[in-house]
């Protein structure tokens, strides 16, 4: 069975994690399977937005357990390279210059969690079970901490993982960890139509922006003025001129 499915709507990528009977946990061959569809949807000219779904009844309970057995210190190459792997899918959200929007039911937890939200928009179920359990389980909540605290807070981010409790969407949404929140049979079809309508913007403007934006977000006001102003410079060679509208 394929760990990860790819259909086109119209200029919207839709990736579906296929592991329904493992609640879509990340084994190294669907995190390396998803981190090549997200490569490849930015390099695709006829995709201009990816939605990222879960097939069955979740979208993805975080990394997959039965693989720690083989990620020891005896083998510290294992070690690395999977988590050089985690670390790359996390990153590459960033790097796209296409948007890629979370369609989240179910369980979204650890890894799944952060998975979500390295998406530049998250459509959420409002009965969705979305957290960090890691402590739980003696483990350590460690890739998925830098995009939490960037986007949550330090207070916010740290009672999530330090408590370990799951949130619903509601939840999700007063803290800015979801853009929308619907009932559970819905999630897709928003997530797809705000996929479509960030489709339909010009690509160049599209991916400007979202380079501008994550360039900018981490700098300080001055540092990102800069970049506002390099990208307002930059626009004028790439937007149509309007016609006189007398």
């Amino acid at each position: 069975m394929t760990s990860l499915l790819t259909e086109n709507h119209g200029l919207v990528r839709i990736l579906t994690l296929n592991r329904p009977e493992k609640h879509n946990a990340l084994n190294t061959a669907l995190t390396q399977a998803l981190l090549d569809a997200l490569r490849a949807a930015d390099a695709d000219e006829t995709v201009n937005a990816v939605v990222l779904t879960g097939a069955g009844k979740s979208f993805c309970a975080g990394a997959d357990t039965t693989e720690f057995s083989a990620l020891v210190p005896e083998d510290p190459n294992a070690v690395t390279r999977r988590a050089d792997l985690t670390t790359a899918l996390h990153l590459s959200f960033s790097q796209m210059s296409k948007p890629v929007l979370a369609a989240v039911r179910g369980n979204a937890l650890g890894g799944g969690a952060g998975l979500a939200l390295a998406c530049d928009l998250v459509v959420m179920a409002d009965n969705v079970r979305f957290g960090y359990p890691e402590l739980k389980h003696g483990i350590v909540a460690a890739v998925v901490l830098a995009n939490l605290v960037r986007q949550v807070g330090k207070k916010q981010a740290f009672e999530l993982v330090a408590m370990a409790e799951a949130i619903d969407g509601g939840r999700a949404l007063a803290l800015g960890i979801a853009n929308r929140v619907t009932t559970d049979d819905e999630v897709l079809a928003v997530a797809i139509q705000m996929a479509e309508r960030l489709a339909g913007w010009s690509p160049i403007a599209m991916a400007t922006t979202k380079r501008t934006f994550h360039r900018a977000s981490d700098l300080s006001l001055a540092q990102a003025l800069d970049v506002g102003r390099d990208a307002n410079v930059m626009m004028r060679g790439f937007r149509k001129p309007q016609k006189d509208a007398r």
